[in-house]
C-alpha cells in the first residue's frame, strides 16, 4: 500500500498537471518514441496524430492523482485499460519504459516544482499502479490461454469469406489457419488485428468489435473503410492471412432476462449485431428494442440480418433513423433525421431496462443525455467508445 506521505505529495502535484494539460502527455509520447521507437509497433499512430491518445492519457493521469487514495473509484477504468493492453500485447517489460519516460517528462516540464520528494512519490505511485496492471493483465492472458480454443500472443487466421454489408462496411469471416477451435467470447467484445502494411514502416494494430454470436469455430468482424488500416483490410481478398490477438473487452451484454435496448449509430452497429444474435440464440423473451441511426440509405448495414432476427425474436422492435437522403414518410420502423427518443418513450423500458450504446462519441453523449432526461438511471446506460476511452 502507498504511504500517506506519497498520497499527499501526488495530490499536491495535481495542479501542475491541470495547468499544463495535454502538453505533458504530448511531451511524454514524443520522448518515449524517440528513445524507444520499437513501441511504434504497439501504439495506434492514428490516435497519436489526432491527439486522442494524449488526451486520454492526460485524463487517466489526472484521475489517478485525484483518486490515488480511493482506487475503487477507478476499478472500471482500470479494467477497461487492462483489456485494451492485452489486445495490444502489452507485457511486463513495457512498464519500466513507460515509468522512466513519465518521470523524465515530469522533471523536464516542471524543473522547479518537481523536487526529489515529489519525484519519489510519483515513482512509488507509478510502481504501485504498474504492479496492479501487470497482475490483472496476466490474469486476462491466462484466462484467454486456458479457454478451449484459446491462445496467448498472435495466432494466424485466414479470411474465409468477405461480405459487403453496405457502401462502407465489409464483414470478414476469420478462420484459424490451424483449423482448430477458437475461444468463445461474450457479445460486445472485440478482436485486435495486427497488420503489416507494405507502405508503412511500423506494424499497425486495431481493435474491431465481433459482429456475430460466438460459435467456437470462427470470428466475424465488420469494418468500416475510413482510414489506413481499414482501407488495407478492405483491399484484401478472401484467403489472405492476418495475425489476431485473443478476444478482449469489458463492454458485455449482461446475462439477465430484463428488457434491453440496443442503440447504435454508423459502424457502432457491429457489437449490437453480436448482442442481437446472442439474444436470438437464447430465445430472449423480454422486451427488446434495436434502434439504429446512419447517415444515408447506402450506409445502412445488416438489413437482411435484422429482418431475420425479428422472425426469431417475437418481442423485438426495430427502428432506423436516416440522417440524409431518406425517402418516404416516417413509419413505425424508420424515420428521417437524427435519433430522438422522446416520441418512443411510452414504449421504452425506462424504469428497469438496460440501455447499450455504441457509435460516435457525440452521438452517444447526446443519447445518454436524452435517456437521463427521460428518467433512465445512469447505472443502466452502458457504452463502448471506439478508440481511446472518453467519458460521455
Amino acid at each position: 500500500m502507498l504511504s500517506q506521505r506519497t498520497i499527499t505529495l501526488v495530490k499536491q502535484s495535481l495542479p501542475l498537471l491541470a495547468d499544463a494539460g495535454v502538453e505533458v502527455t504530448e511531451h511524454f509520447y514524443q520522448r518515449m518514441f524517440a528513445h524507444n521507437p520499437e513501441l511504434l509497433d504497439v501504439f495506434n499512430l492514428s490516435n497519436q496524430r489526432s491527439g486522442k491518445q494524449q488526451f486520454a492519457l492526460f485524463n487517466a493521469l489526472a484521475a489517478y492523482a485525484t483518486y490515488i487514495d480511493q482506487p475503487e473509484v477507478l476499478s472500471s477504468a482500470i479494467a477497461r485499460i487492462n483489456h485494451k493492453h492485452t489486445s495490444l500485447g502489452i507485457a511486463p517489460h513495457h512498464y519500466p519504459i513507460v515509468g522512466e519516460h513519465l518521470l523524465a517528462t515530469l522533471r523536464e516540464k516542471f524543473p522547479e516544482q518537481f523536487n526529489a520528494d515529489i519525484e519519489q512519490a510519483w515513482a512509488e505511485a507509478y510502481a504501485f499502479l504498474a504492479d496492479l496492471f501487470i497482475t490483472q493483465e496476466e490474469g486476462i492472458y491466462r484466462q484467454a490461454e486456458q479457454l478451449h480454443g484459446g491462445w496467448r500472443g498472435t495466432r494466424r487466421f485466414y479470411i474465409s469469406k468477405i461480405v459487403k454489408e453496405s457502401e462502407l462496411v465489409k464483414s470478414f469471416y476469420l478462420v484459424p489457419c490451424d483449423e482448430q477451435a477458437v475461444m468463445p467470447y461474450q457479445a460486445g467484445q472485440y478482436l485486435a488485428v495486427c497488420c503489416s502494411i507494405p507502405t508503412e514502416d511500423n506494424r499497425q494494430i486495431r481493435q474491431y468489435s465481433l459482429s456475430h454470436a460466438s460459435n467456437n469455430r470462427s470470428y466475424r468482424i465488420s469494418v468500416k473503410r475510413d482510414n489506413l488500416v481499414s482501407g488495407y483490410l478492405h483491399s484484401l481478398p478472401e484467403g489472405a492471412e492476418l495475425d489476431i490477438m485473443p478476444v478482449a473487452g469489458d463492454f458485455l451484454l449482461k446475462q439477465t432476462d430484463i428488457p434491453k435496448v440496443l442503440i447504435s449509430a454508423g459502424v457502432g452497429i457491429t457489437p449490437m449485431m453480436a448482442m442481437l444474435h446472442t439474444l436470438a440464440e437464447r430465445s430472449f423473451s423480454a422486451q427488446l428494442h434495436f434502434l439504429h441511426a446512419c447517415r444515408s440509405p447506402s450506409q445502412l448495414s445488416f438489413s437482411d440480418e435484422l429482418a431475420q432476427a425479428a422472425s426469431s425474436l417475437p418481442t423485438l422492435t426495430t427502428r432506423t433513423w436516416i440522417e440524409e437522403g431518406a425517402t418516404g414518410a416516417t413509419s413505425e420502423k424508420s424515420s428521417s433525421g437524427r435519433m430522438v427518443l422522446a416520441p418512443l418513450s411510452p414504449a421504452l423500458p425506462l424504469e428497469n431496462g438496460e440501455f447499450y450504446l455504441c457509435g460516435p462519441t457525440p452521438f452517444m453523449a447526446n443519447i445518454k443525455q436524452q435517456l437521463l432526461t427521460l428518467g433512465v438511471d445512469e447505472s443502466r446506460i452502458l457504452y463502448e467508445v471506439f478508440g481511446p476511452h472518453e467519458s460521455l
